[in-house]
């Protein structure tokens, strides 16, 4: 198999891409990622001399790279995106940029390459908030920022190159992802790099918004089986089934680091904060797919990485 996979020296992608290459030696992968702030090409060092392994530096929305890179492709994995909230609400415009222009320069190309398959990264915050049950497939898009509305909005164009021009493309919505590789500007990775440095750690307003978070190789292990047994056109929530609210979270990682709750430093919350992320998962458990990671203890191996890691995230905190 030619597998393409966009993103790849990104949090996720990286993560995909090391799954992927151990578990399916013998499949080529093309890994194009533009290594914007967030992607780092040393992520994936350690296969610089595979011969099932190639790096292209470039961007999703440049048509005439996209389309020669297509040619060969039988699987394209989209994970390339701008993702974190905060910069999509100072800097907006670079979200619809990459995250729906970028996906349809893909999609478009797919479609002119008749790939066998198109597995669209999303997320579960297209959904919006919700105060109490969890959200489905079907359940209507109520995305609440620029990041999510953008993310929303490449959805709905992958829908319609699979309903216009039946181009197999699935969609997978998760939770938020947890583990190593992630740039320290998210939650966990920025309050474990910060109490390694002995800095406070910065908590939106009373930390009670709550999110479900799933351990980034089960949802490695989720696309790839949903990729092989999900069916064309559909929509697959992700979760890991651990909600929590932000402080609870905080308090967490403080016992692990050994610091108390001084170390806390309640900020100005975030303009729009979403105040609780919940999907439903019936859908791909019945396919026979559940996550594999206690939360608990991936959440103290994620921990224990990042303190291994000094040299990896100190560069990207400078």
């Amino acid at each position: 198999m030619q597998i393409l996979i966009t993103g790849g020296c990104g949090f996720i992608g990286t993560n995909f891409s090391k799954y992927w290459l151990e578990k399916y030696p013998e499949d080529k992968i093309i890994n194009l990622d533009n290594v914007t702030y967030a992607g780092n090409i040393d992520n994936l060092k350690e296969f610089e001399n595979n011969e099932n392994y190639s790096f292209i530096k470039g961007d999703i929305c440049d048509k005439a790279l996209v389309e020669s890179i297509m040619k060969d492709i039988d699987i394209v994995f989209n994970f390339a995106a701008e993702s974190h909230v905060d910069n999509s609400i100072k800097g907006p415009m670079i979200f619809t940029e990459t995250n729906v222009l970028g996906t349809h320069v893909l999609l478009e190309s797919a479609r002119n390459n008749k790939i066998k398959r198109f597995i669209h990264i999303s997320t579960d915050e297209v959904y919006g908030s919700i105060k109490n049950g969890s959200f489905k497939e079907t359940d209507i898009l109520k995305p609440n920022s620029p990041y999510s509305a953008s993310k929303a909005a490449a959805e709905m164009i992958a829908r319609s190159y699979n309903i216009t021009f039946n181009l197999p493309v699935i969609i997978t919505r998760s939770s938020n992802n947890y583990g190593p590789y992630q740039y320290p500007e998210k939650v966990i990775p920025l309050f474990v790099t910060n109490l390694i440095e002995n800095k406070k750690v910065p908590l939106y307003g009373t930390g009670m918004n709550v999110r479900d978070w799933i351990y980034v190789v089960d949802n490695c292990e989720a696309i790839d089986f949903i990729s092989k047994n999900g069916k064309i056109g559909e929509i697959y929530n992700i979760g890991g089934g651990n909600e929590i609210p932000n402080i609870e979270l905080t308090k967490k990682i403080l016992k692990e680091m050994g610091k108390d709750e001084s170390f806390i430093d309640h900020v100005e919350d975030r303009l729009a904060h979403d105040f609780r992320y919940s999907v439903n998962c019936e859908k791909i458990n019945k396919l026979g797919w559940k996550p594999r990671f206690n939360f608990n203890n991936a959440l103290k191996e994620t921990i224990q990485w990042y303190k291994a890691n000094e040299e990896w995230w100190r560069k990207l905190k400078k």
